[in-house]
């Protein structure tokens, strides 16, 4: 079977769907442009489409770990929080033999009644182990912006791997794919409600403006100054947490960062985000 060459993050005939001929102007954008706040729509194709709600902070990884430790990560919890999440809305147990042909993958059901939602939900499109999700949306941002779809940050899954994707949604007047790549032959499963997209607005473009420079830390004495301050701070904790001082022993980790504060205490000089919660879509 001939593989067909359409991008994977551009496939826009939904599984079990008849294609349609869109138009731009059937999508109008949200309003905004640029880096000034995002509008984001989700446009819903069909009345069976998945759930999307914001994203959540937890991982059942972080939570079975001594003490949730992984918790005192925050940038960890931030970016698990940072978009949207679609999930799976009925349980789909996914095959490969390792072949290059789209019949080389199988997608079943976990309760053979629902394989008709299954097979509107995903399917073998590309071939070489790629297994294809469709969303059931047109999304679309305002000028300037696009989606970043990925799978949910920091979310581990054996035998298969989440691909990215940078979509133009500012423009786009049909739906994307999201795609998966099995990294073996074998069987993988996707339960319901576990996240197979996840989607985070940002304003690529102007990341073209952007022209890092590259310079010596001595360069900024107050920064120098700062970094030792941390370094030395971080040194000295560490070193009593092993000698297993008591004061050092009840903190079990510095809090500096969690908390937005400076060395000295001080809060940090601009705004920090300590948890993220996102709103979750209306309907209109």
């Amino acid at each position: 079977m001939n593989k067909p060459d359409t991008c994977p993050a551009h496939a826009n005939t939904p599984v079990g769907e008849t294609a349609r001929t869109m138009r731009s102007e059937d999508f109008p954008l949200p309003a905004s442009s640029g880096t000034a706040p995002c509008g984001l729509t989700f446009y819903r194709i069909h009345s069976d489409a998945p759930e999307i709600r914001p994203a959540r902070a937890p991982r059942l990884w972080m939570d079975n770990t001594p003490d949730r430790f992984a918790y005192r990560c925050l940038p960890l919890s931030i970016a698990n929080a940072t978009g949207w999440e679609v999930s799976v809305p009925v349980g789909l147990r996914v095959s490969w033999n390792g072949g290059d042909k789209i019949d080389d993958m199988r997608v079943e059901a976990l309760k053979p009644e629902e394989q008709p939602r299954v097979d509107r939900l995903a399917g073998s499109h590309f071939g070489s182990g790629v297994l294809t999700f469709h969303t059931g949306y047109v999304m679309r941002t305002s000028e300037g912006w696009g989606l970043w779809a990925r799978g949910a940050p920091n979310t581990l899954k054996d035998g298969i791997a989440a691909l990215d994707g940078l979509i133009e949604t500012d423009w786009l007047p049909f739906p994307f794919t999201m795609n998966w790549k099995f990294t073996r032959p074998g069987i993988v499963t996707f339960n319901e409600g576990d996240v197979y997209c996840f989607v985070t607005p940002t304003p690529h473009h102007a990341l073209e403006a952007i022209e890092p420079t590259m310079v010596p830390l001595d360069s900024d004495p107050h920064l120098r100054a700062e970094y030792e301050g941390w370094s030395e701070a971080r040194a000295d904790f560490n070193a009593k947490l092993h000698a297993r001082e008591p004061e050092a022993m009840k903190q079990g980790w510095q809090r500096n960062y969690m908390h937005g504060r400076m060395l000295d205490g001080a809060p940090a000089p601009v705004k920090h985000a300590t948890k993220r919660k996102l709103k979750a879509p209306k309907s209109l």
